[in-house]
């Protein structure tokens, strides 16, 4: 069987002039990297104020090691959208380096459902991450500079807040001492970094709506706090304008292609467990604009990605689903039901119906927390028997859910068509789509919230720091900002040994930032971590290159 990276290698790309062409955007937006790959000028959106075109989101069950297979098949329904004759655009995020050297692989999609060159999009792509790491670190060398040249502003530096950030798993680099060497050397303090994909920078990047908002998200961004706790900013800093300097380019959306020629914008990479989960919206836009159907996913399940994009990303970008599918794949259900990795490819309809809840939970909370229609996608693989697929049917059909079978992996677009007529189809069914909670409640509230109707958890706790927070952030009027959990992903708890679908848990908040400038707060729960390490055995290990250039083991 061949791997991921080499059925890319395999597979002839079209030039990306031509990617362009077929999706109706006109030569003078186009900046191309090469022959492969291009930005789409920021000018596009001024001058395309046409209809747009119909919106489908892509989330999943609470992830396992098994694996389920979320890009592959969002991947795979553009191009099955396309099989059946829709003009589609797949809209994803970029990945970081830290998950592809790390453990859990890159972003490309998977077998005949992928978006190439592959390994680009893997690697260092357009830059667009080197430069949220340059302005993130711009600030944060600009906020040390104001305090070794005397601190005009009075910053407590027992209070900063803003961390540097590189992007790779480094544990190493969680809590450091910085500034030693003497006097000329800077300010002694505790410091650390965060991965750039959980900088505040990469949020804003992908909140934004134009340079200028860009510009004045960045200005917001609270970095630290002064000696009687009020907050200091990248425009206290005079910042901001040299941080939009250094974004400008990694704003524009970045155009590529899948397997089969479908149009690929792939732009910005927050992480799910510890962002918001969602690609930018300036690429969301542009897709809907671009296709009749526009194919975009969040990240991790739908407790995290899908909520965060439903209840953060919709309402800034005025946006909201027309159909919502959750994939999930016999093999990752029992794991759920207790199931141990190597043996998920026996049958076991008992394991099966107990790992079951988590689906239909995810379910649930698509059609009516949120109230949009639903498909459940299985993400099929040859050791999956008809029982299995028939008693998952049967559980999804009584919550009024539909089942398609996605093939996408094997059979690329053609393994999508099922998929894509039931897309088709519930995009017009009625649409009664509202967040999960009010702006206008207390942080607290929308923390009980998120926990008890999204997560069916019992309680939320915070901690008598957090609860100071809160009080804080309320009185400097960041109260009605909506909520972004970091949370595991593995659990709909903040426990990530509680597969399923548990009950009766409560979940600890320990920590609440204010990202200003990406207009949310931060409620750091469990033991979360923003700065990930590498495994026992990092992919890394297994990646190399050979004499001629080509890239090896890249998944």
């Amino acid at each position: 069987m061949r791997s991921d990276i080499e059925i890319a290698q395999a597979c002839p790309m079209q030039h990306i002039r031509d990617i362009a062409r077929e999706a109706g955007i006109a030569e003078e937006y186009l900046e191309q990297y090469g022959n492969y790959k291009a930005k789409i000028d920021t000018k596009f959106f001024q001058d395309h104020q046409g209809p747009d075109g119909k919106l489908i989101l892509v989330t999943a069950i609470t992830p396992t090691p098994a694996g389920e297979g979320k890009t592959t098949t969002t991947v795979g329904l553009a191009d099955g959208l396309r099989k059946i004759g829709k003009k589609s655009v797949v809209a994803l995020r970029e990945p970081s380096l830290g998950p592809v050297f790390g453990l859990k692989g890159g972003a490309a999609g998977g077998g005949y459902a992928q978006v190439v060159p592959m390994e680009d999009i893997n690697l260092h792509f357009t830059g667009d991450f080197h430069a949220i790491g340059a302005a993130n670190n711009l600030l944060a060398a600009m906020l040390d500079n104001h305090i070794q040249q005397g601190n005009s502003l009075g910053i407590d530096v027992k209070k900063i807040t803003w961390k540097r950030c590189v992007d790779m798993n480094d544990r190493q680099l969680r809590n450091i001492v910085d500034g030693l060497g003497g006097r000329m050397q800077g300010v002694p303090r505790e410091d650390g970094f965060d991965i750039t994909v959980a900088s505040e920078v990469m949020a804003v990047l992908c909140l934004a709506t134009s340079i200028t908002d860009l510009k004045e998200r960045l200005s917001r961004m609270v970095v630290a706090y002064t000696y009687d706790d009020k907050p200091v900013t990248a425009g206290d800093l005079k910042a901001a304008g040299a941080m939009t300097a250094l974004l400008k380019d990694a704003l524009k959306p970045n155009l590529v292609q899948t397997l089969e020629g479908t149009p690929a914008l792939i732009h910005g990479g927050p992480f799910a467990n510890i962002a918001h989960g969602c690609n930018s919206i300036m690429a969301t836009k542009a897709a809907l604009k671009l296709g009749d159907y526009a194919v975009t996913e969040a990240g991790f399940g739908a407790d995290l990605g899908a909520e965060k994009f439903l209840d953060i990303k919709c309402r800034m970008a005025d946006i909201h689903p027309d159909a919502v599918v959750v994939v999930a794949t016999v093999r990752a259900l029992k794991h759920h039901g207790g199931v141990a990795k190597a043996d998920l490819g026996t049958e076991n309809l008992e394991a099966l119906e107990k790992g079951l809840p988590n689906l239909l939970r995810h379910v649930e909370n698509i059609t009516k927390v949120f109230g949009l229609p639903c498909v459940v996608a299985i993400n099929r693989f040859p050791l999956d028997t008809e029982a299995e697929l028939a008693l998952i049917e049967a559980k999804c059909k009584e919550l009024g859910v539909n089942v398609a079978l996605s093939e996408v992996w094997a059979k690329g677009g053609e393994g999508g068509r099922a998929l894509a007529e039931e897309v088709v189809r519930l995009c017009e069914q009625p649409n009664h789509y509202h967040p999960s909670y009010e702006l206008d409640t207390t942080i607290e509230e929308k923390l009980q919230t998120i926990v008890t109707k999204i997560y069916h958890g019992k309680d939320v706790v915070l901690t008598s720091n957090a609860k100071k927070q809160a009080k804080q952030l309320t009185d400097q009027g960041y109260g009605t900002y909506p909520i972004c959990m970091a949370k595991t992903q593995y659990s709909f708890s903040d426990n990530a040994s509680l597969l399923g679908a548990p009950e009766g848990f409560t979940v600890t908040v320990r920590n609440l930032k204010v990202s200003a400038g990406a207009g949310f707060i931060v409620a750091l729960t469990g033991e979360i971590l923003t700065m990930p390490g590498l495994p026992k055995v990092p992919a890394a290990e297994k990646i190399d290159v050979d004499e001629n250039g080509r890239i090896e083991g890249l998944f």
